[in-house]
């Protein structure tokens, strides 16, 4: 019996991989798997060298002594090494780490990736062996190295002014940042006043009406801010004619979307599956990883799923427009690349979008083969790709002029004349209602008015922040990269620092202390556009036209001056237990105000002999409108902050904004602090007073 050694040896992060590539490689080939990352900086210790240059104190990670040497075994036995994992920096990262805790300097070891695990781009790959590209490995050191001394120097500070536990990070600080300010600007929002008015008309022939809205002057837009000139304009118009001053035709072509990124993919799954950050990425690992399929084994379903980029190969192109001719027709074709250029230079352009590796491989095929979960986000992937390749949807539209008394209404119309890409994939912005305009509007016919609609509107804050949007945001400023984005996310909510209700992100106490002391200590940590302008500079490194270790002896020394300051004024801090006018119900003693993972509470001092708790309740000086007993500070069962009554759930009492002591000289409602001004909480009231300076302005601090 013959032997068949293998010559070859690829190493690859994940062991879901291996079993597919080796397929794909055949006996000449070994496949093993470095489970991710073998070294990395000490948990002990900050790693650094700052004395020296800045030099990184890599060790290798607990609990890889094994694999290492099983991956030694395999070294020795090949007479070249590929090693092949991820396309990006982090990759990059792993391959030299790889290098040096091999001992491969002198070996025949080579640089392969691929975008997709599929037997066509893994031999692709082969071909084009390259060396370990430095300038990516130095990038990712030099974000490890800033996150590190971030991480390190700042959160023992927390721990002493707050609790421990806690932690502070280069990323994940900046978005508690913007969380915090959406925040807020929602409380210091004060709603304005405007009204809409919209026309209905009896057309002859017709038992639909024709509905136009208030457009203002014949020559320039109105908006209507009060009852008061929403009756001035009726009694302009009340008796005049209503003419069509004008009927015009057009068309209007609605764009392909442009394939996903990780950003759009993880945006577009929040909204319309409601996955977390992290499912969507877990799942979107799985289907690059592999599938099991009927008939074809182990397959990667979908390409890399950490990019920026959304550019297509042309390979992709060519399958598409082929699968598109023949399951949809030439004319949804698109000729030559759908490609969008971009003008966001730090996109990586080496990568694809997110797209199937097959689009012969439909939802449908694969049902089967995959969990429900799986096959629902496969299918938005599948959809994406599919419509950015299809030509745009084709509008016709109408719009109507309508005069009255010198005022105009206006009526648009639109009609689908092609569906385009639609035919496969919309999203919420493209569900718009087709308005087909009635038979008979034509230039100079007046119209029988039949009534008036009127409605009272006020403007609204902008929304609390989701996990898609926070991503969206931390995209548009440029702050973290497609890796970073979930894990993020995910910090700060294991941390506590944000809860999610409905989908929502809302600040917690402890996350506003967090955030307050950021800002105060160290305030370039969360400012936006110095984080912003670091992720530049990372990019300039993998470039290759920065040295990373510049970027880091100029940062080093300001955050060590910030640390040192901070501890020198956080030494006159006093972290005593604050005694309340509470007494323990077991032993009598006066109870403390101690702080835990989910904000303050009340304990006995009397601990370990008496164990007793309870909640702790802020009084805030006002009495409760519905039952006259104290308002306080709460927190839902998630911690977001709000204030009602402290006889709940008897009194059902509560709001999200602090009350005033004032009540409304108007209605006698209770005032809500917003921002500098009091807003009177009547619906229909719409009171509202600027905080007079030297008086409640510090109770609302």
């Amino acid at each position: 019996m013959n032997i068949i050694m293998a010559k070859y040896l690829v190493i690859v992060e994940s062991p879901a991989k291996v079993k597919t590539i080796k397929k794909f490689l055949g006996s000449d080939y070994a496949v093993a798997a470095s489970n991710g990352h073998v070294r990395d900086l000490p948990r002990s210790q900050m790693g650094i060298d700052v004395e020296h240059g800045y030099e990184p104190k890599y060790i290798t990670i607990r609990g890889k002594g094994e694999l290492l040497a099983g991956l030694r075994r395999e070294v020795k036995k090949a007479q070249k090494i590929y090693l092949a994992t991820d396309p990006d920096r982090e990759g990059e990262a792993i391959s030299w780490h790889l290098m040096i805790a091999l001992k491969l300097e002198g070996k025949k070891v080579y640089r392969i990736t691929f975008n997709e695990i599929t037997k066509t781009a893994v031999k692709e790959s082969l071909k084009n062996a390259r060396q370990i590209d430095m300038d990516l490995v130095n990038a990712q050191q030099a974000r490890r190295v800033l996150d590190r001394m971030v991480g390190y120097r700042i959160s023992p500070l927390l721990w002493g002014k707050i609790k421990r536990g806690l932690s502070a990070g280069r990323v994940q600080s900046v978005a508690l940042r913007i969380i915090c300010d959406r925040e807020e600007e929602i409380d210091s929002f004060i709603p304005e006043e405007y009204w809409t008015l919209d026309a209905s008309f009896t057309l002859p022939g017709e038992k639909k009406p024709l509905l136009a809205k208030y457009y203002g002057k014949k020559d320039s837009r109105a908006v209507i801010s009060s009852r008061e000139e929403l009756d001035d304009i009726l009694r302009q118009i009340k008796d005049a004619e209503f003419v069509v001053s004008e009927v015009k035709k057009g068309e209007r072509v609605k764009k392909s979307p442009l394939p996903f990124t990780t950003s759009t993919l993880q945006q577009e799954a929040s909204k319309v599956l409601n996955f977390s950050t992290q499912k969507t990425m877990r799942l979107a690992q799985q289907l690059y990883e592999g599938i099991e399929i009927k008939g074809n084994g182990t397959v990667g379903i979908i390409t890399y799923l950490r990019t920026d980029s959304t550019r297509v190969s042309r390979d992709a192109e060519t399958m598409a427009e082929e699968y598109i001719r023949s399951n949809y027709g030439e004319e949804y074709v698109v000729k030559g690349s759908a490609q969008a250029k971009s003008d966001n230079k730090k996109i990586q352009d080496a990568h694809e979008a997110i797209r199937p590796t097959d689009l012969s491989l439909t939802p449908a095929a694969l049902k089967d083969s995959l969990s429900r979960d799986q096959l629902r986000l496969y299918q938005l992937i599948w959809k994406r790709f599919a419509a950015s390749r299809m030509q745009p949807a084709r509008y016709e539209t109408t719009s109507v002029k309508i005069d009255a008394g010198g005022h105009r209404f206006t009526v648009a119309a639109s009609t689908l004349l092609f569906d385009g890409f639609m035919c496969v994939y919309t999203r919420e912005e493209d569900k718009e209602e087709v308005n087909v305009l009635a038979r008979g509007v034509d230039q100079g016919v007046k119209l029988k008015l039949s009534e008036f609609s009127e409605k009272q509107h006020f403007t609204q804050p902008a929304p609390h922040y989701t996990e898609a949007s926070l991503v969206h945001a931390l995209e548009e400023l440029g702050i973290g990269r497609p890796s970073t984005y979930a894990p993020t996310i995910t910090t700060i909510l294991a941390r506590h620092y944000v809860v999610k209700e409905n989908r929502n992100l809302y600040v917690t106490e402890l996350g506003e202390v967090v955030n307050g002391m950021m800002k105060d200590a160290f305030p370039s940590i969360v400012d936006v556009n110095f984080t912003a302008n670091m992720e530049a500079l990372l990019d300039s490194v993998e470039e290759g036209s920065m040295d990373w270790k510049t970027i880091v002896s100029n940062f080093y020394p300001d955050l060590d001056e910030a640390v040192v300051k901070a501890e020198k004024e956080l030494e006159h801090v006093q972290i005593a237990d604050e005694l309340s006018d509470e007494v323990c119900d077991v032993c009598g003693r006066q109870m403390v105000i101690k702080y835990g993972p989910h904000g303050r509470f009340l304990a006995c001092p009397g601990f370990p002999e008496c164990r007793s708790t309870k909640p702790y309740y802020e009084k805030i000086g006002v009495a409760c409108p519905e039952c006259g007993k104290d308002v306080v500070l709460k927190k839902t069962r998630k911690g977001r902050k709000y204030y009602g009554c402290i006889d709940n759930p008897e009194c059902g009492f509560m709001v999200w904004q602090k009350p005033s002591k004032e009540k409304c000289p108007r209605c006698g409602s209770l005032l809500l602090y917003k921002g500098n001004r009091l807003v009177c909480m009547g619906e229909n009231c719409g009171y509202v007073t600027q905080i007079p300076e030297n008086s409640e302005k510090s109770e609302n601090s």
